[in-house]
């Protein structure tokens, strides 16, 4: 192959590669866009979910409150016979 064969072979194939790679990044921004307000809703979702968790432990500390002291008597105790194995 002579020089210039080969340097015309060359600059097709560039061409080629930047007409993929513009073809590419086209298919990549189209799917970009959609991430983005997926990212969105999950975010607003992840939101939301801590409100949940904060108004469930709310809901935990005032349970806790109306029942009283750990240890006290609100737990059960086992029946005597219950314990014993004769």
């Amino acid at each position: 192959m002579s020089l210039r064969t080969t340097v015309l072979a060359q600059m097709s194939e560039i061409k080629e590669l930047h007409d993929a790679d513009r073809k590419r990044q086209a298919s990549l921004q189209r799917e970009v866009i959609p991430l983005s307000g997926q990212v969105t809703t999950l975010q607003g979702q992840v939101t939301a979910l801590q409100g949940q968790v904060i108004a469930l432990q709310g809901q935990v500390t005032i349970l806790q409150g109306q029942q009283g002291p750990v240890g006290g008597s609100t737990q059960l105790e086992l029946p005597e016979e219950a314990g014993s194995s004769s």
